[in-house]
């Protein structure tokens, strides 16, 4: 699907070298870094560039300023703890307008492995927009460029797209590198058989998935409240549980065109309400008025594992149940513990998947997790990335 030149294609010594990387960490009120998975993440490309005498300027954004400075969104936190973990000062050039003063100045006396760090790139309202002008400031501080950041691969923004055409060669770095190999392979080349497990809230969310992964798969898991809605398709009741009553038609097609490869729950845990400690029971087949179901049964759990056991390529996005809640979690950590032994590629894409992976703490035991939420879904959708169509190609 992507061919793309990645750092070890360019000769980067002496380089200065522009860097966009995920840096959008969760930040506490005293603006310390409470999951530093993205930065942990980064830090192979950044040592590579370090160690083959690049100099090396990173940008990213974090969360959402919508265009103006916002000091509780600033990178400064980012910096502190990249120069903890590099061993080595990380200059942070604090610009509100991101290519400032500071910037064009650190820059300027970089030496050969030296790093420094841009301003939160969406301070400036022409990021998100992709607009030229802001494209070629940050391009004006670089020689190439390096895109790591798969989160936000899925968008056409001024630090991945917009550089990309004003910087050449643009590689792709190490993230970005696995994330195109893992889920690239899974979905267009796949070791079989393929097995995709879908959960979460809703079908709506998940149709052109669906859709795009029934043509490709041997078996297709659904779980979480998604399933509802496919048990209403099936013309059973679903008592108070998730429903999305304009999507059952929608199922019912599904259901009668994916023949033996939709695989869905036959028992479900119901509970009276929405709390960890609310009475609960099993049911098989309809769920009673007044009841709402929070996870998958435990015939289901057998019935999973056992589509799971052969398996050579799994991707799950989604988990099975209200894993947040330990008394409804079951299904989603057996089928994560099911994935710890398997003898198969297993990728985890989207949020709740890779918090209920890690949460079970079986993060290490899959073959690859996903850093974009949103740009894996839209991978397994079959869409185009912009920010990894824009790279440089292989001849």
């Amino acid at each position: 699907m992507y061919n793309k030149l990645t750092v070890e294609d360019v000769d980067v010594k002496g380089k200065k070298v522009l860097v966009r990387c995920d840096f959008n960490v969760p930040l506490n009120d005293k603006q310390e870094i409470t999951d530093e998975t993205r930065i942990v993440g980064a830090l192979p490309t950044i040592q590579y560039l370090i160690d083959n005498g690049a100099k090396v300027i990173l940008c990213s954004h974090m969360g959402k300023p919508k265009g103006k400075p916002v000091p509780e969104l600033s990178l400064a936190p980012v910096a502190k703890r990249l120069s903890e973990k590099l061993g080595k000062e990380v200059i942070f050039a604090a610009d509100d307008n991101v290519v400032g003063e500071n910037a064009k100045n650190a820059v300027s006396n970089m030496s050969e492995g030296d790093v420094v760090l841009l301003e939160n790139t969406r301070y400036r309202a022409e990021e998100t927009k992709n607009e030229e002008t802001f494209s070629k400031e940050l391009a004006s501080l670089a020689d190439l460029f390096v895109n790591d950041a798969f989160g936000t691969a899925h968008r056409a923004h001024c630090s991945n797209v917009g550089v990309s055409a004003l910087l050449k060669p643009a590689v792709a770095g190490y993230l970005i590198e696995k994330e195109i190999k893992y889920l690239g392979n899974a979905v267009n080349a796949p070791e079989r058989p393929l097995v995709a497990i879908l959960g979460g809230s809703k079908v709506s969310s998940k149709i052109s998935v669906i859709e795009n992964l029934l043509k490709k798969v041997d078996k297709l898991i659904i779980g979480g409240g998604m399933a509802y809605t496919f048990e209403a398709a099936m013309g059973r009741t679903t008592g108070t549980s998730l429903l999305e009553p304009d999507y059952i038609d929608y199922a019912k097609k599904m259901i009668d065109e994916a023949g033996d490869k939709l695989v869905l729950p036959i028992d479900t845990v119901v509970a009276e309400k929405f709390d960890n400690d609310a009475p609960s029971k099993v049911v098989e087949g309809s769920i009673p008025d007044g009841w709402m179901g929070l996870d998958i049964g435990p015939k289901t759990i057998e019935l999973y594992k056992n589509v799971l056991k052969d398996a050579k390529t799994v991707v799950w996005n989604g988990p099975m149940g209200v894993f947040e809640m330990p008394n409804f979690a079951k299904g989603t950590n057996e089928i994560a513990s099911v994935l710890a032994e398997l003898d198969a590629a297993t990728i985890i894409g989207g949020g709740d998947s890779v918090a209920a992976v890690n949460q079970a703490g079986l993060g290490d035991k899959m073959s690859h997790i996903s850093t974009g939420g949103g740009a894996s879904m839209e991978f397994l959708e079959g869409k185009e990335l912009p920010g990894i169509a824009a790279l440089t190609d292989k001849a």
